[in-house]
Order: C-alpha cells, then structure tokens, then sequence
C-alpha cells in the first residue's frame, strides 16, 4: 500500500495537496503523520523524515521501496499509477493547462504564501485586513488567483477548475485556506468555488481533521501568541 508522510494538517500546505488527492479520488494509501517539532538536523521530525527521503521535508510518497518527495511528482506518479481515476483532465489541452496552473502554484505567489501561511484553524480576518492594505504583492496575487479561477470556470462550467475534480483543485486547496482564514476579498462566484471544494469529501476530511489536531506550533503564527 501507498505510505504518504506528511506534517500538521493545521498548518502543512505542501502535505494538503497530495493527501486531499488520495482521498478525494478513493486511493487507499497509509498516513504517517510527522508532527512539526523542529526542523533543525536532529529533531525527531527530521531523523523520521530524513530516514525516507533525501531532502528532509514533507509530503514523501513510499510505494514499495519507491521514494517521491516532490509534490508534483507525487501527482504525476499517482496519475501514471491510477490512470483510471482520471487525475488529469481528459482533453489534452486542457490537460497542458492544469499542469501550467500547478507549475505555476508550485514555484509562483510567493508573497501570498509568505504573509498568509495557511492556518485552517485560525480566523484571521483583522490580519487579513492589513496585509490586504499594507502589501500589494498579496493584492497582486489574489488578482492572478482570482482572475485564473474565473476563467477556469467560466470555460469548464464548473463545479471544479477543470469541471470535475482534478490535481488542479488539490493543488490550490491551500491558497483556499488562506482566502478564507485571512477573509481576503474575492468575488462571490470566486467564494462560491472555495465553499464547493471545502464541501468535497477530500479537503472536508483534512479540514477536520486541523481542527482536532489542537497542536499549537508557535513557530508556524506569525500572528498569535496563543491558539
């Protein structure tokens, strides 16, 4: 069986995409939680994640002896493996598309993802107020996001990016998180889709699952003393 370690949903937006992945297309695969301590060498996050992978970071795929630790790879592997789960779009341009929004996701928005690291559990919206106000990378971000979704739905009729749910959606699960703990304004049509994908079986379970983890990592809040 397909072993997937991963770090605290609360906070792991990496480990999000490819767990929501497994889940919401019904692949059986075994969880190995990894709780963020420290990940400074010598930490008991990074002796067990050094002792699978390479690169001392979560999420790691384990398919029988098989080591992938890139979050992209990961998709890629599990669309080669699972071809009948159609991961994918079907159409090959819109399939060229999905990748370029993931390749996109996977190196770009920086600056959203620096001043909003996602927290599901936290309700942030005064912070979200002056982050919106005081740093116009973030604004420029959310336009490029917003602007991307709309289009995307708009041209595949909804109710995912693709119409139904694909590797796109899993990948921008954790860019809906934080619209939604900072309350980032977007559109209601915008809104609309980030209250559908919740609402999926996938990124419902692993919301569920942040909210009882009750783990505070001081390290991960910029923005709280306390939980």
């Amino acid at each position: 069986m397909l072993k997937l370690y991963i770090g605290n949903k609360n906070y792991s937006s990496w480990s999000m995409r490819p767990w929501v992945l497994l889940k919401q297309c019904g692949i059986p695969f075994e969880e190995v939680m990894v709780r963020f301590d420290a990940f400074q060498a010598g930490s008991e996050f990074r002796k067990t994640v050094d002792a699978v992978s390479p690169v001392g970071k979560v999420p790691v795929l384990v398919d029988d002896g098989l080591v992938v630790w890139d979050t992209l790879a990961i998709a890629e592997y599990l669309a080669e493996q699972f071809p009948e789960k159609s991961l994918w779009p079907q159409d090959s341009k819109a399939r060229a598309r999905a990748r370029s929004v993931c390749a996109d996701m996977h190196s770009g928005f920086a600056a959203l993802r620096s001043a909003c690291p996602m927290n599901i559990e936290a309700s942030l919206p005064d912070i979200g107020q002056l982050i919106w106000r005081d740093k116009p990378a973030v604004r420029a971000d959310v336009a490029r996001v917003v602007a991307m979704w709309d289009e995307l739905l708009t041209q595949h009729s909804g109710p995912m990016l693709f119409g139904e749910f694909s590797i796109a959606d899993a990948y921008y699960a954790p860019v809906a998180m934080r619209l939604k703990t900072y309350a980032l304004p977007v559109p209601a049509s915008i809104t609309a889709y980030i209250h559908r994908l919740c609402a999926t079986a996938g990124v419902k379970a692993w919301i569920d699952d942040a909210l009882l983890e009750n783990d505070f990592r001081d390290f991960e809040e910029p923005y709280r003393l306390q939980p």
